[in-house]
């Protein structure tokens, strides 16, 4: 199974070709060659520390609730 996190593209280091992300929270530099025309303030689908495609805000609003509700039911188990 291939799962995606929704983050927010915050700084774009393009020496490197790489993007500081924030995830829920967490900010981490991810590999950003499968989506050359990313730009900050982009949100993109986060796997294996590469951004795999970028999605538009109501798309990452939407995963980013799912991922939210998913975390707090496994809080509660």
């Amino acid at each position: 199974m291939c799962l995606g996190v929704p983050a927010k593209v915050m700084m774009i280091n393009d020496e490197n070709r790489t993007a500081l992300v924030d995830s829920f929270g967490v900010s981490r530099w991810v590999g950003i060659t499968l989506v050359p025309d990313v730009k900050e303030d982009d949100y993109v689908l986060i796997h294996a520390g590469y951004a795999l495609e970028k999605i538009d805000l109501q798309d990452a609003e939407g995963r980013i609730k799912i991922w939210e509700e998913m975390l707090t039911l496994e809080e509660e188990l």
